[in-house]
Parts: C-alpha cells; structure tokens; sequence
C-alpha cells in the first residue's frame, strides 16, 4: 500500500495542469487560473481570463485590473448582427454565490502596449485585481499557447 504523501503526489502529477494551477483567494472571493495566450511578435495587445467565484452573501465587484503595460482595462467582447466587436467596460459584477468567468468571446483583461515585447508561452503575469469590496488581491496570469496554434 503506498503511502498518503506518495499517492498524493501520484495523483497531483496525473492532474491536468489546469486544475492542479495557481489560484488566488481574497475574502469570498476565489480567483482560478489566471491565464493569458502568447501573442505574435507585432501583437499591440494580449488578453487575460479568469474565473472569479463569490461564495459569500455579498455582491461584489470587479473595478480594475493593474499591471506593467502603458494601459490595462477590462472589456466585453459581443456579437450582434453577424459583427464581433469589443467594447471597454467600467466594471464587471461578481454577485454574492456566483461565478464569473471571464473568457474569449466575453469578458477579458486587455494589457496594451506590448510594442514588440510578445506573451510567450511559460511568462508570468502579475498583476493586481481590484474589488469594491474584497479589495485587492496579487496574481500571475500564466502564459500559455493559443489553443489550437500550430509551430
């Protein structure tokens, strides 16, 4: 029989590294994988998502996200009539119990102003999540290939 520490380590190394990833919790809040894609070399702008879950009774809400790059902001991706387009937006309410996730085709951090400097697959993030309430809370986004990306 193997031991408790042996076959913990057995099973954490079988996670896919998606759950076995970094989270970050403040207050009620619960902040899950961070994660950002590589960009190409004459990106202007790479993308952040995560998934933000409130277990209190409370509301809260996601005010600003601050980084290292000349501007950061928080946007909504829509669809409407047939035409995709991104829109900046003030805040992003995380009600009390929910979750919240913020993904390609929704909600997403914008870092601006890569200029010649690329996400590249392995980079770190880090970053500062701003709440009403919780307020503030240290993470790294992780950089990761774009799914579906080919050499």
């Amino acid at each position: 029989m193997k031991s408790i520490p042996t076959l913990t380590l057995a099973l954490a190394l079988a996670l896919p590294t998606w759950i076995s990833a970094h989270d970050f919790k403040v207050a009620n809040l619960e902040i899950q994988h961070p994660i950002a894609f590589e960009t190409p070399v004459t990106a202007k702008t790479g993308a952040g998502y995560f998934i933000v879950s409130n277990t209190g009774d409370t509301d809260d809400t996601l005010h600003e996200v601050r980084a290292d790059f000349p501007m950061v902001m928080l946007h909504k991706s829509e669809e409407k009539d047939g035409i995709a387009s991104m829109m900046h937006v003030d805040q992003i309410a995380i009600p009390a119990g929910e979750t919240v996730e913020l993904a390609p085709g929704g909600f997403h951090v914008m870092f601006m102003g890569l200029d010649g400097d690329p996400f590249e697959a392995g980079e770190k993030i880090k970053a500062i999540l701003v709440f009403e309430h919780a307020g503030e809370v240290e993470v790294e986004f992780s950089v990761e290939p774009r799914p579906g990306a080919t050499e």
